[in-house]
Parts: C-alpha cells; sequence; structure tokens
C-alpha cells in the first residue's frame, strides 16, 4: 500500500495511510500517516469498537485537509486496551508462534537471506 500511495501522490492524488508499522510504513516514505500503535492487523482501531474506529478515520481525514507538505505523521492518541504485552511477541529475534519444521523453514529462509545480502554488498 505504500508504493501505491506514492504512486497516487506522483499523479496528484494526496493520500493518507493509517498503519501500525511505522518504521517500515515510514521508511518505504509515505506521504503522510497516522500511526496507531496496535497489533498488526488493527490499523483502524479495536474490532468492534466503532467509536474509536470513527476517530481514528477523522485523525486521517484531518491530516488529509491540513498537511501543508508530505512526509507528515501523526500518532493517534490510543493505547491498545489489553496492554502492551503483545509487543513482546513481535519484537523478538525469535517467533514463537513457529514450531517444528515451520521453524527450522523460517531460520534457513533467514540465513538465504543473510547470504543473498551480503553477496549483493
Amino acid at each position: 500500500m505504500s508504493l501505491v500511495a506514492r504512486y497516487l501522490e506522483d499523479n496528484g492524488i494526496p493520500t493518507v495511510m493509517i498503519a501500525t508499522a511505522r518504521d517500515i510504513v515510514e521508511y518505504c516514505g509515505v506521504p503522510r500517516l497516522v500511526f496507531v500503535d496496535f497489533p498488526l492487523g488493527n490499523p483502524c482501531g479495536v474490532p468492534f469498537d466503532k467509536a474509536m474506529q470513527s476517530s481514528i478515520l477523522d485523525i486521517a481525514l484531518g491530516l488529509l485537509e491540513s498537511a501543508d507538505a508530505p512526509g507528515k505523521t501523526v500518532v493517534a492518541p490510543y493505547s491498545w486496551p489489553q496492554g502492551e504485552n503483545w509487543k513482546e511477541t513481535i519484537f523478538t529475534q525469535e517467533q514463537p508462534f513457529l514450531e517444528g519444521e515451520a521453524y527450522d523453514n523460517w531460520m534457513a529462509a533467514k540465513e538465504r537471506y543473510r547470504k543473498l545480502k551480503s553477496s549483493e554488498s
């Protein structure tokens, strides 16, 4: 979606991304971002919380209206209701949700990627 936003902007259509992976989305160079510090898959708020979802959409539309230049990030003023424990699973070296052969395949793919990147340098 980040690349689509950049393409649309290049063709005169203003965009705003609502996202949870701030580092990745900003790295891709999106024009405008509403960052929601929630688990992946929940950029528009807590499921079934219509008031929060409407508020996040209002923030995005306000950013679209007020941003005077690309490169603007606004942080939504919400915290995940179940706490910050979800970050412990996401921001680790290991992937605890993978087991057995799936974990071995993931580690092998990481090693292939490291070798590929080092050979390109």
